[in-house]
């Protein structure tokens, strides 16, 4: 019987402000700094935005707080001073096919994904489409077609490697090879592990372009559980989404604005 997986997301890695580092360079440029916010987050957005301008202290700085700064310059396209804050997440209980769809998001992201060719994958695990799963006649011919595939892949791992005993590669390329032959087989659905880099603009593009997207469950769910740990500690900088249940206990996730 095959092995399924769930969606799971690690945080590993988020933004940090040295906020006496800052008030030190301020100091010296002989600037006070009016700050509205503990939120270090988003007041390296605002520090970074700010320096643009060196609109710092009384008669240079303007009254918004925090909040009202990010949403103006979200507003307003300045966009970039977003770039300066970076999550990394681990993303595992995806499948293959989502992640060839997650790659083409390449300005603001960094990968670093689970190789098939140094992997065994005889013990893979996968990922079942809810519009299969919900149906029993159809999960229980996908399971089957699924489990032919893996045994498959199985079988040409053991019959490959038995006609390659004098092969001219040594041994790291000879798995690679063997290994790379073998997964041809595997379907898209196969579960795979994904370290994903990301900073706060590339990722407010990824949810506007993906987040609400009806006919791609994996995608939707990704976005929304993304969402749910970045607009959590960092709440200014995606104020302009919101997440809606669907009938089906799911979400996506809207740009209101």
């Amino acid at each position: 019987m095959i092995q399924t997986s769930e969606l799971k997301i690690f945080e590993i890695s988020k933004p940090n402000f040295n906020a006496s580092a800052f008030e030190e360079f301020l100091q010296q440029e002989g600037f006070i700094w009016n700050r509205s916010s503990d939120n270090e987050i988003e007041e390296l957005v605002e520090a970074a935005g700010r320096v643009c301008y060196m609109s710092f202290g009384d008669g240079r700085q303007s009254p918004r707080d925090n909040s009202e700064y990010i949403a103006n310059l979200i507003k307003q396209g300045h966009e970039s001073v977003l770039e300066h804050v970076n999550w990394t997440f681990v993303i595992t209980g995806v499948s293959r096919g989502f992640t060839h769809q997650l790659v083409r998001h390449r300005v603001g992201f960094a990968y670093s994904q689970l190789s098939q060719q140094y992997h065994d994958e005889s013990e893979a695990r996968f990922v079942v489409p809810p519009t299969i799963k919900n149906k029993p006649d159809l999960y229980c011919s996908w399971v089957k077609q699924v489990e032919s595939s893996l045994n498959l892949y199985r079988d040409l791992l053991s019959q490959i490697d038995e006609n390659a005993k004098n092969h001219q590669f040594d041994k790291k390329e000879s798995l690679r090879e063997l290994r790379t032959s073998a997964r041809s087989v595997l379907p898209n659905c196969t579960e795979t592990k994904i370290v994903v880099t990301v900073n706060a603009r590339a990722l407010r593009h990824f949810f506007k372009m993906r987040g609400a997207l009806d006919g791609d469950y994996e995608m939707r769910n990704v976005s929304s559980e993304l969402y749910k740990i970045v607009s959590i500690e960092s709440p200014a900088l995606f104020q302009d989404f919101k997440l809606v249940d669907l009938k089906d206990g799911s979400s996506k996730l809207l740009h209101t604005k």
